[in-house]
């Protein structure tokens, strides 16, 4: 007989205590901390291109892009995570009595790993979908070009898309704008083995 030992829960407190110190980031999943993996090089340059392209696609709107070290609380779910790529329209909002926390994505990015891909595609978009303000998920391959892509309609409803075509583009709906697969993918290696 197998007898399982449940995690121990922390406070918001002790993680935040946690997180000042430590030298690696965690989430907090309702009083569980979670460290968080270290990144590939493929996973890394992703993040890059995409903040790239981003930043300049919607330089002329009023839209903000926020890297992985910007964390986000999912206050319905107890949830503080740290997504690869965010964005924001007009100001982040942020949780009470902190500048490193916000509340108020509407499209957010998570570049697919193996240990993060079930994750990514289940709890934590059921999560994000709590977010009033939050319209678009987008998932990134890193081992291949795949890109898949939920859009929420004016009815309330997700629509999914998906593409693995090197000249595809992805168009970002409620941003109104296009970025390049190419782009996404440029300088990511394939054939490397992580």
């Amino acid at each position: 007989m197998v007898v399982q030992i449940p995690p121990s829960l922390h406070s918001i407190e002790e993680y935040f205590a946690l997180e000042e110190t430590a030298d690696y980031r965690s989430e907090y999943r309702d009083g569980e901390i979670v460290p968080m993996t270290g990144g590939s090089i493929n996973h890394n340059q992703i993040v890059v291109n995409l903040i790239i392209a981003l930043t300049l696609a919607l330089r002329e709107q009023d839209y903000h892009v926020y890297a992985n070290d910007l964390r986000l609380w999912i206050p319905r779910f107890r949830q503080y995570t740290y997504p690869d790529v965010l964005i924001i329209k007009g100001e982040p909002v942020f949780e009470s009595g902190r500048t490193d926390t916000v509340l108020n994505p509407n499209i957010i990015f998570e570049v697919l790993s193996k240990s993060t891909s079930s994750r990514d595609r289940g709890d934590k978009f059921t999560y994000y979908r709590s977010i009033p303000q939050f319209q678009e998920y987008v998932l990134i391959d890193q081992y291949q070009i795949h890109i898949e892509q939920f859009s929420k309609t004016p009815e309330g409803n997700w629509l999914f898309s998906e593409s693995d075509a090197e000249d595809g583009v992805l168009t970002l709906v409620s941003a109104n704008c296009q970025i390049p697969h190419r782009q996404i993918y440029e300088r990511v290696k394939f054939d490397r083995n992580e």
